[in-house]
């Protein structure tokens, strides 16, 4: 696999994080909205943000892999060293 098919793929990864954590917010909220106004009750939203939330959750980390804030890390601290 190429450099740029690497970035594609990781860019791709990206924007489908950022497009579910949209959903998810205007989502929730509107159930937020339904089970306050109408159920009186907040179950149905808990349940939905704990399950949705382990989803995003799970496209957060193959978006944004720690191995990759560890490098940066690392590279920051390598410029520091050499300044």
């Amino acid at each position: 696999m190429d450099l740029r098919q690497k970035a594609e793929k990781r860019v791709d990864r990206k924007i489908k994080f950022k497009e579910n954590l949209y959903k998810y917010l205007m989502v929730n909220t509107i159930i937020a909205i339904i089970c306050f106004l109408i159920l009186q009750s907040f179950w149905l939203l808990a349940f939905v943000m704990l399950f949705w939330g382990i989803e995003l959750a799970d496209d957060y980390f193959k978006a944004y892999p720690l191995n990759d804030y560890r490098e940066r890390m690392i590279d920051r601290e390598l410029s520091k060293m050499g300044d």
